[in-house]
């Protein structure tokens, strides 16, 4: 297993395979909880329905060695991975939609352990804003530019209908958010310089159902 170095920064990697070093990072983890110290690349292929062959290409983007017979020591590629991945770091986070997903998020525990921190949850609703959330408040989005700028907010999370999307990208990005993930079923016209993932879940489900199909 040769060692790459890059100065432990992304290489010009592909999506997919930024996808699946996440997925190393999750696992790894729990391989970390569980007290195990040393994984193969067939360790982790197996736990991700992958072949070896690939892990062992995809490790070559990060600044990480294997050990001949031993394979990758678990806590010093957990560090490189979440170091790689920004999951080392806490990005504060804001939530435009108060609606059943933008909701669930804002009550989802597991983000703050995470590093995201979610620090408001925004809608235009009369109706809902000011009633409590979890440890939040629902906000009227339109102040939410100006809590952006102020603290700095990294992140901005979209769960609005998709006709008001884009104008709720806007000022999140005209308050100064370095990155956008956006749950709205429509395509975001952002600046380059915009960090900006989209998240299909009713795609990911045609996605599985084609496969259900396909394999019977």
């Amino acid at each position: 297993m040769k060692r790459v170095k890059n100065s432990g920064a992304l290489l010009r990697v592909p999506p997919a395979v930024v996808k699946r070093l996440a997925k190393y990072l999750t696992i790894v983890l729990e391989f970390h909880a569980d007290g195990v110290d040393w994984v193969s690349s067939s360790g982790l292929a197996k736990g991700l329905g992958l072949t070896s062959s690939t892990v062992r290409q995809d490790l070559t983007y990060i600044d990480f060695y294997g050990v001949s017979k031993k394979g990758y020591e678990i806590s010093g590629l957990c560090r490189v991975l979440q170091s790689i991945l920004g999951a080392d770091a806490k990005w504060k986070v804001v939530v435009a939609g108060a609606g059943n997903i933008g909701s669930a998020l804002a009550l989802h525990q597991e983000f703050a352990r995470k590093g995201f921190v979610i620090m408001g949850l925004y809608d235009s609703s009369k109706r809902k804003i000011g009633k409590k959330m979890g440890r939040l408040v629902i906000q009227d989005i339109a102040d939410m530019p100006d809590f952006i700028s102020k603290e700095g907010v990294d992140v901005g999370i979209i769960a609005v209908p998709s006709a008001a999307a884009q104008h709720v990208a806007d000022m999140m990005v005209f308050a100064g958010i370095k990155g956008i993930l956006n749950l709205a079923v429509t395509h975001l016209a952002l600046p380059q310089d915009i960090s900006v993932v989209d998240f299909r879940v009713m795609s990911s489900l045609l996605e599985l159902t084609h496969l259900i199909k396909t394999r019977s």
